[in-house]
């Protein structure tokens, strides 16, 4: 498989898989970050940002994220087109997170967020064809994202999400394979709060997962930054993100 340079010089793989399980419940504080404390939402923020689903280990060492505009473009390949519910979840992000410079590309525009929208069929050639650059890479999962990390921040990542195996998995695929190309790359199994859990339900931007984004997208956060930097300032970011996320 392809190898690509990060912040450390070394080389690593890292994309994040979707595969969705639907085996826990939903709490009713699942609907408010006001229902986890402070330790829940920092180690919800460290398992997501440090790790990534599938790759080398040296992924995760560090943050993740764009520093800068963010421009994404969908490349429809599927019978039934979804670009417009991409572009609506896409033009509601940056009132969702604070610092996230998010929006749609212009025709004239280069990307550096590209979506492909394929119908299952499709799915294997389009993730080798467009993803890996690689007639024989392995396309697990349900859909996928993968980062393309520099030295100064995510330089692009590129999404391959499935539009014909129902609404539902649509919804979650676009979600977490979008919020995970912006950076938090990880699953966890106990965030069942969370959409960056392949065994949970949601299908949409939880709270839970607006709060991590957001403290991801705080200017204080900066690409590169190892857990004990990130520690070190952590509390007082989330501080002021819960002032802003409900």
């Amino acid at each position: 498989m392809a190898a690509f340079r990060t912040i450390f010089g070394c080389l690593l793989f890292a994309v994040a898989l979707t595969t969705v399980g639907g085996l826990l419940s939903t709490p009713v504080r699942a609907e408010s970050i006001g229902g986890f404390s402070d330790d829940e939402l920092m180690d919800g923020f460290q398992k997501t940002v440090f790790g990534v689903e599938y790759g080398s280990a040296s992924a995760g060492s560090a943050v993740k994220k764009f520093d800068g505009a963010v421009r994404l473009r969908v490349i429809n390949l599927a019978d039934k087109d979804r670009q417009r519910e991409i572009a609506g979840f896409v033009t509601r992000l940056p009132r969702l997170v604070r610092g996230l410079d998010i929006r749609m590309a212009r025709p004239d525009e280069n990307p550096n967020f590209t979506v492909y929208v394929v119908d299952r069929a499709d799915y294997v050639d389009t993730v080798r064809s467009d993803v890996l650059g690689s007639t024989h890479g392995a396309a697990p999962g349900q859909c996928l994202v993968r980062v393309y990390p520099g030295s100064l921040g995510i330089v692009r990542s590129t999404a391959v999400i499935v539009s014909d195996e129902g609404d539902s998995l649509f919804r979650r695929c676009m979600v977490e394979e979008i919020l995970q190309g912006l950076g938090p790359m990880n699953d966890n199994a106990a965030l069942y709060a969370s959409v960056f859990n392949d065994r949970s339900r949601h299908d949409r931007f939880m709270p839970f997962d607006r709060a991590v984004v957001s403290m991801l997208y705080d200017r204080r956060i900066r690409p590169g930054m190892t857990r004990s930097e990130v520690g070190s300032v952590l509390p007082r970011v989330l501080a002021d993100v819960r002032r802003t996320v409900r």
